[in-house]
């Protein structure tokens, strides 16, 4: 039988559900090959909740997090042994709210954490990251300003959202190029004023607008920021140092749902993983979150195959999703000091729980079908 109920209901069943059997119930995760995966327990042995956690998403509610409502769908979080797990939507860098406490998690990228560690001493880590490659581009009209190197940018019209100023700045210190040798305007999300030809490049990423305005039959050029100075780790699971030293079992419990949610969107058919990442875009449009419009299936899918390649790498195969090798950590530190962020693997990263997990439940490595 179907179930039609909404992901909202979906939830509130299984918390309510876990909330009665809070004194029975076990962290029991089913490793993704039929393995056996941790527990959470008090010191006698009886079952512990992990309680509620919330989590800043850092785009609105599309196919980014396609991993975090398959997480949602399949009760891994509620396996995991969370009352409840709140996803906020976007935009948002979400380094505020993890330094005030308003939220324990924040799905962020290097280039806003590494600025706020170098220029805050902000006690931030990155204990994981989604996409391996930065999925940031400057997307301009191939048959316009067709922007395809970065000294291609010198007196051109850059359009500019202000959440993403500072990783745009990292781009052009990256290629030595000052702010005052082009006019930055500052712009949404919608792509509309790179069709309209007020502006001549737009930030954006791969794997959303780019595939948006090529979908509308227009020819893009990409800039993308991984091949010119920037190959640094996006999507990144962020949180405050006190948080990972005092709550390093809950932690662990999360990344594994974390794993299981996106192993699934590997493994699940395309169709399947477009309708659940509609459902739950639909849900966000009707709380009141940013949307654009209603959802294209086919630019879904597009962007889920696009963000694969982003994801999905030799070394994620090898090690598990998630993982940053000492190789990327080094070319994200090399991205940064390019504009003037000086920091150290250990001030940026903290990796230990995520290789932790790979090394007592190896079968969890295995997410491509």
């Amino acid at each position: 039988m179907e179930n039609h109920s909404t992901p909202a209901r979906r939830r509130r069943i299984r918390s309510a559900s876990l909330i009665g059997l809070a004194a029975a119930a076990a962290l029991v995760l089913s490793a993704c090959a039929g393995g056996t995966t941790p527990s959470a327990t008090t010191g006698e042995g009886e079952s512990a909740s992990l309680g509620e956690i919330s989590v800043q998403y850092s785009w609105i509610k599309n196919e980014e997090f396609a991993g975090e409502f398959y997480a949602y769908e399949n009760g891994y979080y509620d396996e995991a042994g969370f009352s409840e797990v709140t996803g906020i939507a976007g935009p948002d860098t979400g380094v505020a709210k993890l330094l005030s406490g308003t939220v324990q998690f924040a799905l962020s990228d290097a280039a806003s954490v590494g600025a706020a560690v170098a220029e805050q001493d902000a006690p931030l880590k990155i204990i994981g990251a989604t996409f391996q490659k930065n999925p940031f581009t400057i997307l301009s009209l191939a048959d316009g300003a067709d922007i395809a190197t970065p000294e291609d940018l010198k007196g051109k019209k850059i359009g500019v959202q202000d959440s993403n100023a500072s990783v745009f700045a990292a781009l052009l210190a990256a290629n030595g190029i000052d702010a005052s040798e082009l006019e930055i305007v500052p712009v949404d999300f919608d792509p509309t004023p790179l069709i309209n030809g007020e502006v001549d490049g737009f930030m954006a990423y791969l794997t959303n607008e780019a595939i948006t305005v090529e979908m509308a039959g227009y020819p893009v050029t990409n800039l993308a920021y991984a091949e010119n100075g920037l190959p640094y780790v996006a999507e990144t699971f962020t949180v405050t140092d006190q948080y990972l030293a005092e709550n390093k079992e809950l932690i662990k419990a999360f990344l594994i749902a974390e794993i299981k949610g996106w192993t699934d969107t590997f493994t699940q058919s395309s169709e399947d993983t477009v309708a659940l990442v509609t459902e739950y875009y639909n849900e966000s449009a009707a709380a009141g979150d940013l949307t654009f419009g209603e959802l294209d299936p086919e630019k879904v899918a597009a962007g889920l195959a696009a963000q694969a390649l982003l994801i999905s790498t030799e070394e994620t195969e090898a090690n598990g999703l998630f993982t940053i090798s000492d190789e990327l950590k080094e070319q994200t530190l090399a991205s940064l000091a390019t504009s003037g962020w000086e920091i150290s693997a250990d001030q940026l990263f903290d990796t230990t729980i995520i290789d932790e997990i790979y090394e007592e439940f190896p079968e969890l490595k295995a997410y491509l079908p």
